[in-house]
């Protein structure tokens, strides 16, 4: 079979690799119809994070299943289904309280188990990580595309929604025009809120944020004080924050629109924070800090039956489309800010 590969910084190969066989009666073999570039896959793609030159990559799996291991009950051959960003057993005590990125059997994508940027990848623990895709809209191009954010993007801004405590009615800003970002304005919306501020810095990812349910966008490029900003729009800030980006100064950007007792609900990925981050604002106006990794499969069903019933679209994100081929100038586009997030579809 053939995968997406890490060369090294800037380097993106597709190759020839093993395609990847039932080692466990748990496993199950899924042919990937549709994956996807992530944001974070950027951090190794720039050098700014570490991984072993020669390994695959892709995290957000979508496609048919091939071939089940003895002991697999939740699906079958020929069935659709996608899965979250991290293996999980769906068993064990995190699990079960729906914290299945901290699973204790669990693990990534990368490695012998196929890479999701590829054709194939082999799930372990197939009854606990893979989510099946109703049957009448299987085939149905369009509601997958919708379906595959929830491998992750769509799963991580909905985490920083409950997070921040984001409930019917309420006043929240976003932090972040990212795909996660976005998410998390449909997420908010999703959950009742009446007023979602975005703030980013791109003219076009807020004006989509404008069209997933945003009420109010502020660009904080140039000389505009987002902060500043913030507090204008709505009088002083608000009781609930997103923070979807991970960088240091969004996470002063957070706490600096985020009222006293309010919370910052945080799922980007860190990084830039060298230095740490000052406690003092949260201390000082008694800010709580709620978040992590996102649990995507403890969201999966209740964002799926949305998906398919019509009321949640995170589709959009996707702003280009490759082909296996097109990875390395898929991760590219990312890098330069050319595309929010590129679909790859391994099998076109």
């Amino acid at each position: 079979m053939r995968a997406a590969i890490y060369d090294g910084p800037g380097e993106i190969s597709v190759e020839e690799v093993p395609r990847p066989e039932i080692e466990s009666p748990g496993d199950a073999i899924v042919r990937v119809t549709h994956t996807a570039v992530c944001g974070s896959d950027l951090w190794f793609y720039r050098g700014d994070s570490d991984r072993e030159a020669g390994s695959r990559v892709g995290h957000e799996p979508m496609g048919i299943v091939e071939e089940v291991g003895d002991d697999v009950v939740s699906v079958e051959p020929g069935d659709r289904v996608f899965a979250p960003f991290v293996v999980s057993c769906g068993e064990c005590e995190f699990c079960r309280k729906g914290l299945h990125t901290s699973c204790v059997n669990g693990g990534g994508w990368g490695g012998d188990n196929g890479g999701a940027q590829g054709e194939f990848v082999r799930s372990p623990h197939a009854d606990g990580t893979l989510v099946k895709v109703p049957d009448r809209v299987a085939d149905d191009e369009d509601v997958l595309r919708s379906i595959l954010p929830l491998t992750d993007v769509m799963g991580t801004g909905h985490h920083a929604a409950v997070n921040a405590g984001v409930g019917q009615g309420d006043a929240c800003a976003v932090v972040g025009d990212g795909a996660v970002g976005l998410c998390g304005v449909l997420a908010a919306r999703r959950l009742g809120a009446r007023r979602i501020v975005a703030v980013g810095h791109h003219p076009d990812r807020l004006a989509q944020a404008e069209a997933f349910g945003a009420t109010d966008t502020v660009d904080g490029s140039g000389d505009t004080d987002a902060v500043e900003r913030v507090h204008e729009l709505t009088n002083g800030g608000v009781d609930h924050v997103l923070e979807c980006v991970g960088a240091a100064s969004a996470m002063e950007t957070a706490t600096g629109i985020c009222r006293p007792g309010g919370t910052v609900g945080y799922v980007g990925v860190p990084h830039g924070m060298d230095a740490g981050v000052d406690l003092f604002d949260f201390f000082g106006d008694n800010i709580s800090l709620s978040g992590g990794v996102a649990p995507v499969r403890a969201y999966a069903d209740e964002l799926l039956a949305d998906v398919v019933g019509g009321t949640l679209d995170p589709g959009p994100v996707f702003t280009e489309t490759v082909d296996l081929d097109g990875v390395p100038e898929g991760y590219e586009m990312m890098a330069e800010r050319e595309a929010v997030k590129v679909l790859v579809k391994p099998h076109e």
